[in-house]
């Protein structure tokens, strides 16, 4: 399982999940739903307590991956799969264009 916290801006906004499955969840932490209801990370995630829930990356998330010629750069550089969109995600999203930005968070496992 992997997992990272969303921000937007300096506001931890909630976490996303990848299962062990290949699933994904994205939810919002309490302290944002509570000070931060109408300010949504992306209009397909309003600010609301339930786990929103896909098999693949949610297209937010994938839009948030870098492209191209710096996608070529990224998977050469950090040796990730093209297809990892994860692993590429936690690697290169934590300085986004924009508001929102994802940074890993570690496993107890991974220490």
């Amino acid at each position: 399982m992997r997992q990272a916290q969303i921000l937007y801006g300096d506001i931890q906004a909630g976490v996303l999940t990848e299962t062990d499955h290949g699933e994904y969840t994205f939810e919002y932490s309490q302290n944002y739903i509570k000070n931060y209801p109408k300010q949504f990370i992306s209009f397909s995630f309003p600010v609301k307590s339930t786990i929103y829930k896909e098999k693949r990356l949610f297209p937010f998330f994938e839009g948030l991956i870098p492209e191209g010629w710096l996608l070529d750069i990224a998977t050469k550089n950090w040796k990730i799969n093209s297809n990892d969109r994860m692993g590429l995600l936690l690697a290169c999203c934590h300085n986004c264009i924009g508001a929102v930005s994802v940074h890993p968070l570690k496993q107890e496992d991974d220490e």
